[in-house]
């Protein structure tokens, strides 16, 4: 990445709390590294270097300021708008692909030999793969240590250590402190009290500003009942995990989104924070999407009207495409209720301590492909598709992750029978995450941009931004027809 140093040096100076997360301060005299809003007194120019992740920090040798906690900042926008290599295998590391497959699983999946995948991280990202999954490590640790009781062997393991002492040699390396000093200055700043086993509590942050209302309406409006509840401003939902099943519970206050997992194994934390911030879209840098958006009179009075709208992603691309095919014209409503149905039939069941509404996961597509037909309604195309392209997801000739890119997802998703350009662009804005899709077929979006006056054919000028241009559309066509008894503008799949 290309960091212009006196555009860093500006944000640090006014400590401005939008770079944090984009970039990072490594100081030489103090061999610290901080994020950009770190109250400390700012470093001279000539002390300081600039590196794009925290893993180049701490390969440099530099330890993470115990003042700042930027290992706690949110991610960086730059590895969802971009699709080149880097930020693709970035996606990948943040869901913990190298501690599943190893960095050889890692390259497989982007198509890259290893040697070629960690020439360009470490060029691009002054680390490799390596040292960009140590780091993510190195946090989830520290948030297990902090926020639970649980033995320190067994943290080790759950953060994807090798060992006890490979945890522990990381912890001082990058914290330049104990695991258990750090558990008790966690309990000396009043740090919430432990959580029970296998339950985490979490604080998420974000860049403000963020638009709840848009939130609170659209996973409201889409819960399925026995896999997702909405009620009084807190979201929850099952999770299918590749360690095994867990819920998630999220709310917000003024400046995080505030998480409670419950976990059937700890080695799933990280993978379950990444892709809730994926859902909730928390690494968005929304100033400058709302900036850029503002820059159009015809735009301006939608963004002014909701700053810091989200693009929701998904914590299961495989989910999100069978339920958009389930869902393909008829309403919202309705696309809950047949989704539900499934759901009620063939998803494993699941307790949810302390709630009653989460009882089953998703059906995975092998089970959909096996017995989908026992259970969907509608026209036998759309059944046929659906289970269909559940078997193709079920063999792997369709998959669905955060590594691909936008052009490649979109063709294999067009070759198969029942997916047409809608369901493409959708699935793929949702699970890339893809910030530049321009939804201008959707009736709904069309609608938005009738009311706003807008000409979706002259779109190139809201690049990269498309994809909040189409929520922005949904939205302004909500507010206008006073009702959320939307109709979706997907296709038939005859």
């Amino acid at each position: 990445m290309d960091l212009d140093f006196d555009r860093c040096y500006r944000a640090v100076s006014s400590r401005d709390v939008r770079f944090d997360g984009q970039f990072y301060t490594a100081v030489r005299t103090t061999g610290i590294y901080c994020r950009p809003s770190c109250p400390a007194i700012t470093p001279k120019p000539g002390n300081v270097t600039f590196v794009p992740t925290a893993a180049a920090a701490q390969q440099a040798g530099y330890r993470a300021c115990r003042r700042c906690l930027p290992d706690a900042s949110p991610g960086s926008p730059e590895w969802n708008v971009r699709s080149d290599l880097a930020a693709r295998a970035m996606r990948l590391i943040r869901d913990g692909a190298v501690e599943r497959g190893g960095v050889a699983g890692l390259s497989e999946s982007l198509g890259y030999s290893t040697r070629q995948l960690t020439r360009t991280l470490t060029t691009e990202l002054g680390a490799g793969p390596l040292a960009l999954a140590r780091a993510h490590r190195a946090h989830t640790a520290r948030t297990l240590i902090e926020t639970t009781a649980m033995p320190m062997g067994d943290i080790a393991f759950a953060a994807g250590f090798a060992s006890i002492r490979q945890f522990n040699d990381t912890v001082r390396e990058v914290f330049a402190t104990t695991p258990s000093e750090l558990r008790s200055g966690a309990a000396r700043r009043g740090a919430p009290a432990p959580s029970g086993a296998g339950t985490v509590s979490l604080r998420l942050p974000h860049r403000a500003p963020l638009d709840r209302a848009w939130l609170a309406w659209f996973l409201s409006a889409h819960a399925v009942p026995g896999l997702e509840h909405w009620e009084d401003g807190t979201y929850s939902r099952t999770l299918r995990l590749p360690h095994g099943p867990g819920t998630a519970t999220v709310r917000f206050d003024g400046t995080h989104a505030l998480a409670t997992l419950t976990l059937h194994d700890m080695r799933d934390l990280a993978t379950a924070v990444s892709r809730l911030r994926h859902l909730l879209d928390l690494d968005a840098d929304p100033e400058a999407v709302d900036g850029a958006l503002r820059a159009d009179p015809t735009l301006a009075s939608a963004v002014s009207a909701a700053p810091g709208i989200r693009v929701p992603g998904c914590v299961d691309g495989d989910e999100l495409l069978l339920r958009t095919m389930i869902g393909q014209q008829v309403s919202v409503g309705a696309a809950a209720t047949h989704t539900a149905r499934l759901v009620a039939a063939l998803g494993e069941p699941v307790t949810a301590p302390g709630d009653m509404h989460l009882t089953h996961l998703f059906p995975d597509a092998a089970t959909v492909a096996e017995r989908g037909r026992e259970v969907l309604t509608g026209p036998a195309a759309r059944v046929n598709a659906v289970v269909g392209v559940a078997a193709a997801l079920a063999d792997g000739s369709l998959t669905l992750h955060a590594g691909r890119t936008s052009a490649d997802l979109r063709s294999d998703l067009l070759s198969h029978r029942g997916i047409g350009p809608w369901t493409a662009d959708y699935v793929a804005m949702r699970t890339l995450p893809d910030p530049d899709v321009l939804l201008d077929t959707d009736l709904v979006a069309v609608r938005g941009a009738r009311l706003l006056g807008l000409d979706l054919a002259d779109s190139d000028h809201w690049s990269p931004w498309r994809s909040y241009v189409s929520v922005h559309l949904w939205r302004v066509a909500l507010a206008a027809r006073e009702t959320h008894s939307l109709t979706s503008d997907q296709e038939d799949p005859a």
